[in-house]
């Protein structure tokens, strides 16, 4: 049967706050963090918004030589390791390191230190920095909260694209639950709002160019979708075994009850359109969890804002439930703060927790032409009261890849 799992303690940074609470009160508000980029010239670019992190002061946690040698993605990761470590109220220092893990994924990675450090490149070889390396790969990112933590067990970091955070989340949650680690830092990391990225993804016409009206781009289950908005920032969250919070008397959020992990085998980029595959995921997870479709309350969707997406995902819903895909609750944290690819489902696996924790559900913003083929309650444009005991976090990522994570509300 395996330990049980529980969440004691959030951080986070997104482009709607840099904390917890800023981040939920503004989900809450409906708030939409996407705007006109402004971390570069944006002249000849065809794609000019994004979700960026624009009061993030990295100085209030970090001396000046840690900045230097951190590349962005990581400080957000480190800011949001910290806040986590402070609600869970841990001493790391007194923990046992040996059972204390990390496991931090991101999608890209130091996309910005890389693209620096080109340029330098360009104008002499030796005007790389010696710390090219350990800046640009995404490892750095669970060994970097790690050292801060004293953290010993289990560490590393996991790629899988936009499904990163939840596949950390999974393995973490596993670890414990089998006796690997009695307590983990887990969750994902991105800032990727850069030129090359941008550039990729608009060559590619994955994101939005309705650089008009930005806070509007993000539309998910909207008919008038025309791709996502990239968006950046960290969420980590504190995993525990039940009886070692309990001895340090540790504040309970929820419990994550079931895993689940498929693989579309169908195209590098866009998921197979039948679903089933995202729909196993979620069975699988409801399955370990022991947990009926009928008891499931709410949905924090993936709900990229693409067309192909959207669509794949309501069909999955309606594979992995049945009947009750007509009753559940679904939202998407991207029409607000863009889609934070490898930090995605960290960020969003919070706003779920918080959603049982308050008994309220965020909105999906933006949901103005119901498109037909998107016929579920998506909670449209208005934050709704109403009792959470069970949820699922959906993650699916570039290359098939896709995690479900099922959450309940803790219970002795």
């Amino acid at each position: 049967m395996g330990r049980r799992v529980l969440i004691t303690g959030l951080g986070a940074v997104t482009p709607v706050g840099v904390s917890v609470k800023s981040f939920w009160q503004s989900l809450l508000s409906g708030v939409s963090g996407v705007s006109r980029i402004t971390r570069f010239d944006t002249t000849d670019f065809s794609v000019k918004i994004a979700a960026e992190v624009k009061d993030f002061a990295p100085s209030q946690f970090l001396s000046p030589k840690e900045i230097r040698r951190t590349d962005r993605f990581v400080q957000f990761a480190i800011v949001s390791s910290l806040e986590a470590i402070r609600d869970a109220n841990l001493k790391c220092e007194v923990e046992d390191s040996s059972k204390f893990g990390v496991i931090v994924g991101s999608g890209i990675g130091g996309i910005e230190t890389w693209e620096r450090e080109f340029k330098h490149l360009e104008q002499s070889p030796k005007r790389v920095s010696p710390l090219f390396i350990p800046m640009m790969i995404i490892n750095s990112v669970s060994a970097e909260v790690a050292i801060r933590a004293k953290a010993k067990g289990p560490n590393f970091a996991i790629v899988s694209a936009c499904a990163t955070a939840a596949h950390a989340i999974g393995e973490a949650y596993r670890l414990i639950k089998y006796g690997d680690a009695d307590i983990i830092i887990t969750g994902g990391s991105e800032a990727s709002v850069t030129p090359l990225a941008i550039s990729g993804f608009a060559n590619m016409r994955a994101i939005s160019a309705r650089n008009d009206e930005p806070e509007k781009a993000s539309r998910p289950f909207d008919l008038k979708r025309d791709g996502f908005v990239v968006g950046e920032g960290a969420g980590i969250i504190i995993l525990e075994e039940a009886n070692h919070a309990k001895k340090r008397d540790a504040k309970v959020y929820c419990e994550i009850v079931g895993c689940g992990m498929t693989c579309d085998s169908h195209h590098i980029t866009a998921p197979d359109p039948n679903g089933a595959e995202a729909a196993r995921a979620i069975k699988v997870a409801l399955s370990e969890a022991k947990i009926l479709p009928e008891e499931v309350d709410y949905i924090n969707a993936h709900g990229t804002s693409t067309p192909l997406n959207d669509k794949m995902e309501t069909q999955a819903v309606k594979l992995a439930i049945g009947k009750q895909a007509r009753k559940v609750a679904i939202s998407s944290t991207k029409s607000m703060i863009g889609h934070l690819l490898g930090a995605a489902g960290a960020v969003e696996i919070i706003a779920t927790i918080l959603s049982i924790r308050d008994s309220i559900v965020h909105p999906t913003i933006n949901l103005e032409y119901p498109d037909p083929e998107c016929d579920l309650d998506y909670v449209p444009n208005k934050a709704r009261k109403m009792p959470v005991r069970v949820a699922i976090s959906d993650s699916f990522g570039f290359g098939g890849h896709n995690a479900a994570i099922v959450l309940k509300r803790f219970e002795e």
